[in-house]
């Protein structure tokens, strides 16, 4: 399948903020149809592929965050964003880049991906919200779809390879040449400066979403200052979002402006943000010693809660090091002091798992499960610990019983795969492998494990076809992606 797509146009569109017009109308604002909005240069379903596409093209570019429990607070946080946006209904996928660099970027099909950096800069739920309204902004406004002028032919996997790698700021990428070139270099300035009006239209409308899901407007005038702050000390190093998007005075002046016509009130942070943070922050440490004393050193610091918080922080870095009693010890209290919080209990839990003790923590994944009903991160963790205590045939039961939804996560694929291995029926294993590499961009690795599923003897005639299915449909994507390389 081919449609018309300008790679260079939107990837200029969607990098993060552009300064805001000079007024702030509080009123709700009402927007000319500039876009694409018949779905004429581009349909549903042709934007669904292409966003999934780009997702799958992402897991080989970059290092997308697999911890469920982070992964379910974005989501959730994201929904909340969607349900006070001016599209209520649009699919969403949110998700964390596991990379330093301050960034978040908007893709096709609703894919929106923040990196880790990012996060850990903000103070304030508030602060990670504005971004993240922000970027919804670019994608009910179809900011992807107004820039279509200065289009290539490309098959959808060499798009998506493309605008993922502009996105993430790859630099030179090999599958995205032939796009590049083709595009008119005497239209690329009239593309940056349509894509400036994109942006000061996704930070009003991002306010405004903000403010409907009862977020602080002021995050958004308070991150520019600390990027701002941040940028000095970069120098020639700067990423690439402070090179490209310079944050000014005026820029911080306006988007004051606009927020103070907004009632002033308290918004505390959620727990939750608090606790994923803290978890991200252990989990991308590159210096576990002074991770450690950061969150020794913060205890003494804030509100009871923010103090438990910093001791959650310790117990991790202590469970990441493999010192175990430290890290049981602290947790055990945790969850003492606090049952009804997820993130203490299956910390916990996994300080069991680490150590061998499966039985302990079965059980606690069991009760909390019970008593969190909802919470598919713990239902992950429960299938992984029944695979390391030896017990394929109940993890397999427990998979299969999940939602759909949670289905579509990549981990849900690799832990039926280990489960069909565990029970010895290798050419389910290496099918449900193929789809899990498939997910993360890996389509020549899905290939192999097709063939490898095909030469089993224990192989049916049903699933027999479904592989040869699934071969053939491989095969044409990585045809298609040849063809444009």
């Amino acid at each position: 399948m081919k449609f018309k797509l300008s790679i260079l146009s939107i990837g200029l569109a969607l990098t993060v903020f552009s300064p805001l017009s000079q007024t702030a109308d509080l009123e709700k604002i009402q927007l000319p149809d500039m876009g694409d909005s018949s779905g004429t240069l581009i349909s549903p379903a042709q934007e669904l592929e292409l966003g999934g596409a780009f997702f799958r093209q992402l897991h080989s570019q970059v290092q997308i965050n697999e911890d469920v429990e982070i992964q379910q607070y974005i989501q959730e946080v994201g929904r909340r964003l969607v349900l006070n946006s001016d599209a209520p209904t649009n699919p969403f996928y949110f998700f964390v880049v596991l990379d330093d660099n301050i960034n978040a970027f908007a893709g096709p099909g609703g894919y929106i991906g923040i990196n880790s950096g990012l996060i850990l800069m903000t103070e304030a739920e508030s602060e990670l919200t504005s971004v993240m309204a922000h970027e919804v902004a670019h994608v009910t406004q179809r900011h992807l779809y107004r820039a279509f002028e200065a289009a290539s032919k490309l098959s959808i996997p060499t798009a998506a390879a493309t605008l993922a790698a502009i996105l993430i700021g790859i630099k030179n990428p090999a599958a995205g040449q032939a796009a590049l070139i083709a595009v008119q270099a005497a239209s690329v300035q009239k593309q940056i400066d349509f894509t400036r009006d994109n942006e000061q239209e996704a930070d009003r409308i991002g306010m405004q979403t903000l403010v409907a899901a009862n977020y602080d407007p002021r995050s958004m005038p308070t991150f520019f200052e600390r990027l701002q702050q941040s940028s000095r000390f970069y120098g020639q190093a700067a990423p690439e979002f402070l090179r490209t998007h310079p944050v000014t005075e005026s820029r911080i002046s306006d988007t004051r402006s606009r927020a103070d016509q907004y009632p002033y009130k308290q918004y505390p942070d959620s727990l939750t943000y608090l606790l994923a943070r803290t978890k991200l922050k252990a989990l991308t440490s590159n210096d576990n010693p002074a991770t450690l004393h950061y969150f020794q050193a913060t205890q003494a610091q804030g509100t009871q809660e923010q103090r438990m918080v910093a001791r959650y922080g310790e117990a991790l870095m202590y469970l990441k090091t493999q010192k175990l009693p430290a890290a049981e010890k602290i947790l055990a209290d945790l969850v003492s002091r606090y049952p009804d919080q997820a993130f203490y209990v299956s910390a916990l839990a996994r300080c069991h798992l680490e150590g061998k003790q499966f039985d302990k923590a079965l059980k606690i994944y069991q009760q909390a499960i019970k008593h969190f009903p909802t919470n598919s991160a713990l239902k992950f963790e429960y299938v992984n610990s029944l695979l390391k205590a030896g017990q394929p045939k109940v993890a397999q039961q427990a998979l299969e019983s999940l939602a759909g939804n949670v289905q579509e996560h990549t981990l849900y694929l690799e832990l039926l795969a280990q489960s069909y291995a565990d029970l010895k029926q290798m050419a389910e294993s290496h099918r449900y492998l193929a789809e899990y590499y498939y997910a993360v961009g890996q389509t020549k690795t899905a290939i192999l494990q097709i063939k490898l599923a095909q030469k089993e003897k224990s192989l049916n005639s049903y699933l027999g076809a479904i592989l040869e299915e699934r071969l053939h449909f491989f095969l044409e994507e990585e045809k298609q992606r040849r063809e444009n390389e």
